[in-house]
């Protein structure tokens, strides 16, 4: 395949790109629908630049808490397990590379500050969620399953240190059972006059 086929064809998926953009903005326009989220990542992956000759074609977009989105808001599915495993946040930039053999490779390229938030896990509609400051976060059922986790536990999540996030990924699971004992432990017991049970904070 000679370089100006491939010119031309590189500039035919810029202008199908393009003219995605185009039609999804006018869309928006007539509708009033809009996803602020999934813009604000867009907006995130244009500014990529991309890494060098590879083998295969490369993509670069970022991660929405399930899949990857590129600049012209194409959706690429990104493997539960490994962004469970590799703890990737709402946010994460990445690189996709496709090989010739239509291999998938990911890599993260830019990740976001984080920080950490502590909360229960919940189900909601269907869905795992964990109930961190006053809101439910989605996480991945993968990471659930991985952690072995069960509602009720309580589960430290990975969020973006700015911006709103629908999705958090589960850093840490302290099971059900064992933050009840530790909470005993830590007011401790006492029997009182009618040889109940009750928690002492300490004389």
């Amino acid at each position: 395949m000679s370089d100006d086929t491939l010119v031309q064809i590189q500039e035919l998926i810029d202008n199908a790109q393009a003219s995605l953009k185009t039609a999804h903005a006018l869309l928006r326009e007539m509708t009033g629908v809009s996803d602020s989220g999934r813009e604000r990542h867009m907006t995130r992956a244009s500014t990529f630049m991309s890494s060098g000759a590879a083998s295969g074609r490369v993509v670069e977009g970022v991660f929405d808490g399930q899949n990857m989105i590129d600049a012209s808001g194409q959706t690429y599915p990104v493997p539960a397990n490994y962004a469970s495993k590799s703890k990737l946040v709402e946010g994460d930039g990445m690189k996709l590379t496709i090989t010739d053999e239509g291999k998938f490779i990911y890599k993260q390229i830019a990740p976001v500050q984080r920080r950490t938030a502590l909360g229960v896990l919940i189900q909601e509609d269907g869905q795992y969620k964990v109930l961190a400051e006053g809101k439910p976060f989605r996480v991945l059922l993968a990471s659930v399953t991985f952690y072995r986790a069960e509602v009720g536990d309580q589960v430290t999540i990975l969020l973006p240190s700015e911006g709103e996030a629908k999705w958090g990924a589960v850093e840490a699971v302290i099971p059900k059972h064992l933050a009840e004992t530790a909470a005993k432990a830590t007011l401790g017991t006492r029997h009182g006059e009618d040889g109940e049970l009750s928690p002492s904070l300490g004389e």
